[in-house]
């Protein structure tokens, strides 16, 4: 069973992000700020659940969460800053976007840029820990989801809407046949070390 909070008395909110493996697409993250009561048995750590009870769950959460949002940083900023500084500032965008203040983060990982001047707590494998990492987890991966459904239709060749941008053998393979698109993060090795060539 997830732990409902950190500290009982604070306004707490629940960071994850979702993508950062990827060869291609955003990194999207979430923050949620849950009711100290909440109950669900079937909220777990997103990669834990079928896609199905994840959209279901991704309803009941934003139904009964206190606040919740969504942060995006795009390939070309991941590029620019890297994947580790992106993940941090898809986080603080979706905590920017909160409609309450939380006075406490508890963040999915063993590192974080510190937001303002707001406390916070890495937890590794947060997100089957806490209700709230989990619940952030759910929804970033399903957001996240839905948006690299949506370049697929654009851009078929890949199988987005099978692997979602993660290096799987076949996206390797489409990249070394048909070139990168304005959604590949160039700053990532592509093909890894097959001996694939990118043709330009």
């Amino acid at each position: 069973m997830l732990l409902p909070y950190l500290h009982e008395h604070l306004i707490e909110a629940g960071c994850d992000e979702a993508g950062r493996g990827c060869l291609a697409g955003s990194v999207y993250a979430a923050a949620v700020i849950l009711p100290k009561d909440f109950k669900n048995e079937l909220l777990n750590d997103s990669k834990q659940l079928s896609e199905k009870q994840r959209y279901l769950l991704r309803d009941v959460i934003q139904q009964e969460a206190l606040a919740w949002a969504v942060g995006i940083v795009t390939p070309e900023e991941i590029d620019e800053i890297n994947i580790l500084n992106a993940s941090f500032l898809a986080m603080h965008r979706a905590v920017d976007q909160l409609t309450i203040r939380p006075q406490h983060l508890l963040i999915d990982g063993n590192r974080f840029k510190e937001y303002n001047d707001t406390p916070h707590t890495t937890v590794i494998k947060g997100d089957g820990k806490y209700l709230s990492i989990a619940a952030a987890s759910i929804l970033a991966k399903t957001y996240r989801d839905d948006y690299m459904n949506e370049l697929h239709a654009e851009f078929p060749d890949y199988a987005w809407n099978q692997n979602k941008g993660y290096p799987t053998k076949k996206h390797r393979e489409m990249i070394a046949k048909v070139g990168t698109s304005p959604y590949h993060r160039m700053s990532y090795n592509l093909l890894g070390d097959t001996q694939l060539e990118i043709p330009f």
